[in-house]
């Protein structure tokens, strides 16, 4: 097996001290790491623009993004999501009629074992309710996107961190990038995908690739990694979790690469198993779920930079097809590079209420000369209590104006109150 480059560590925060003999030596704290972390993760929140970048290196690295609290913070910005600016919860109505409700309606009952152990069944059912709105309206407001089977289990994961109107958001976003070609009308996109499997373990271990190769086991094992980002094998959501920090920050192909990298960290198995499809399929479609999580995520990275994409699309099978997620990705990038910090944002969302409020109120000012100027806010009342400041307003005008003007107030008057506002 071809070794990996290795990457420099970032260095740990920690105490200096002078031993004995006079060299310095560095005493780390328990959990300094950690703590430092936390600080550059704020900071990078509060930077205007937000520093991006180091989200991404955030999320990625040890750890991860270490808590709910701030995954609600970070992921946002890592999609170029204005918190201040979400979607609406869906009406009822967004189930009406919907193609796909059916089976989105099975798979989200299906899904009892994706939500935490212990939570009262109200809670869940409840959640499940919310979660089969969520991939409706998104389906909607996109109908060039199809439904798949394990597009909830991305859906519940961003839910259970999240909420509703962020999971929205979050999804639309995802569904058009990240995820854009497992949601074709066809699966050649995500066959597509699977196909950068195999060229990625010749690579780094041709002998394990030739048997591979020999048992036919094909990519098929990895799908449901592939579309779920691990959430429909993993036991564990906290494991879940830290793998869509990492697949937030990264490259849409990085799941694949993990893909790769659980292979090769299984070689001796694989090696191990009888030469038959049958037999690799089944060992190699069971994911361990004590795998070492950091190790592979670095090893991930470390394969993406040493055999990047445009290496092995050469290799990969269906080499002419386009793949959106990855033909937009870069741009998808450049686009979250020049976000305000959310405090900010609020300013702003605020400021920005202000103004329209006034502007609305200066507009409507503007056009009430006359008649309206003298007309209660409460419209409601105005004409089934017969209010006498409008009539002796049309009294004045057909004194002064003559008998056209109480004509046209009067003709008004009959039709209904809309229509009288609307004159003025």
């Amino acid at each position: 097996m071809k070794r990996l480059k290795r990457q420099k560590p970032i260095a740990a925060a920690g105490r200096v001290k002078v031993n004995g003999n006079g060299a310095a030596a560095v005493t780390r704290e328990p959990d300094s790491w950690r703590k430092q972390k936390l600080a550059e993760i704020h900071h990078a929140l509060n930077s205007d623009p937000v520093a991006i970048e180091t989200l991404r290196r955030a999320a990625a690295s040890k750890g991860g993004l270490l808590t709910d609290e701030l995954r609600r913070k970070v992921w946002p910005k890592l999609l170029n999501i204005n918190v201040y600016d979400l979607p609406h919860k869906p009406g009822r109505d967004v189930r009406e009629k919907h193609k796909d409700y059916n089976q989105v309606l099975l798979d989200v009952r299906r899904s009892m074992k994706r939500f935490p152990k212990g939570m009262p069944a109200t809670e869940r059912a409840a959640l499940q309710e919310q979660l089969i709105d969520i991939i409706l309206e998104v389906l909607r407001h996109s109908p060039q996107l199809h439904y798949y089977q394990g597009y909830h289990d991305v859906a519940v994961t961003l839910l259970l961190v999240v909420g509703e109107r962020m999971a929205i958001a979050m999804l639309h976003t995802l569904s058009n990038h990240h995820l854009r070609d497992f949601m074709d009308p066809t699966m050649d996109s995500t066959k597509h995908i699977l196909n950068y499997l195999m060229p990625i373990l010749e690579q780094v271990d041709t002998e394990l690739h030739n048997f591979m190769m020999r048992s036919e086991v094909g990519t098929i094992f990895a799908l449901s990694w592939l579309i779920t980002w691990y959430g429909h094998v993993l036991s564990e959501f906290r494991h879940t979790l830290r793998l869509y920090d990492f697949f937030l920050a990264s490259h849409p192909l990085m799941p694949i690469y993990l893909a790769a990298t659980i292979v090769l960290h299984r070689e001796k198995e694989v090696k191990e198993t009888e030469c038959d499809m049958a037999m690799v399929h089944h060992l190699l479609s069971r994911i361990p779920q004590d795998l070492p999580y950091e190790l592979l995520i670095g090893r991930s990275q470390a394969l993406f930079h040493q055999y990047p994409p445009s290496l092995l699309a050469r290799r990969a099978a269906l080499q002419p097809r386009k793949s959106l997620s990855i033909s937009t990705f870069q741009s998808f990038q450049l686009s979250t590079l020049h976000q305000r910090p959310d405090s900010v944002l609020q300013r702003l969302t605020k400021a920005q209420g202000t103004s329209t409020s006034t502007s609305r109120h200066s507009r409507k000012a503007s056009r009430q000369p006359g008649l309206e100027a003298a007309l209660p806010r409460d419209r409601g009342s105005l004409w089934g209590k017969g209010n006498k400041m409008v009539k002796v307003a049309v009294w004045g005008l057909s004194a002064t104006l003559g008998a056209a003007v109480f004509a046209v107030a009067q003709t008004a008057m009959d039709w209904g109150p809309e229509v009288l506002l609307q004159l003025f």
